[in-house]
């Protein structure tokens, strides 16, 4: 566990707009089970004892997130996001105040302390770890048309979740290369991988959910229901 004087920083990207929730705001900021999503998510890390900084990346014309009681909270700062996700997490890490960093989804609102604490405890004798589930299912890859290829053997395969925790200063350098280099990272694990570094997978709970599709919603309020 960290120092809790040094503590660790929490970064939050929050920029998108979840398009494919049809709703008339940005999905972080839906109601679930008397919160907004991104209340559900920030408390979360809040209140976990390691964690001792929160940066929210948002859109530019975000006009939601200055009404939530969360938002005065003095251990949150805030910081223009980006297009994309890196640019989101890069302009956080410039505010970083800890060496460590854990970079969570504002859409996961079902993250548990328990994660927490085993990502924590294997991502900083290793040099970076992320939180995943095993994949259960059959695999199947197609063809643009939805006709099957072929079966993909499940054995080692993973979902990638978050948080994904790195120390800051060898995170905030892989990002700045990747993007100069136009390289394709759909999360911060890929850019640490480009940049030649070894990410070690932490199994989490299954039921750390990310928010994309309606269905999605009622799925998260009764897994926080079980939680409480």
């Amino acid at each position: 566990m960290t120092d809790r004087q040094t503590g660790l920083t929490a970064i939050v990207p929050a920029a998108g707009i979840g398009s494919r929730m049809g709703a008339d705001c940005p999905k972080q900021y839906l109601q679930l089970a008397g919160q907004t999503i991104l209340e559900h998510t920030l408390g979360a890390l809040l209140s976990h004892p390691a964690i001792t900084q929160v940066i929210v990346a948002l859109a530019p014309h975000d006009r939601w997130f200055d009404a939530l009681p969360i938002a005065t909270d003095p251990r949150v700062l805030r910081v223009e996001g980006g297009a994309e996700r890196a640019f989101s997490v890069l302009n956080a890490l410039h505010l970083a105040e800890g060496e460590w960093v854990l970079v969570h989804d504002a859409a996961r609102p079902c993250l548990t302390h328990g994660d927490l604490d085993r990502l924590i405890a294997t991502a900083i004798p290793c040099g970076g770890a992320i939180l995943g589930s095993r994949v259960r299912d059959t695999m199947k890859r197609s063809d643009s048309m939805g006709n099957i290829l072929g079966t993909v053997d499940r054995e080692q395969l993973w979902h990638a979740l978050t948080p994904q925790m790195f120390p800051s200063r060898t995170l905030l350098r892989a990002l700045e290369e990747g993007l100069a280099l136009g390289a394709i990272m759909t999360d911060e694990a890929s850019a640490m991988e480009r940049a030649g570094f070894t990410v070690r997978m932490v199994e989490g709970r299954a039921d750390n959910i990310k928010v994309t599709r309606p269905e999605d919603l009622s799925l998260a309020g009764l897994f926080l229901s079980q939680q409480a």
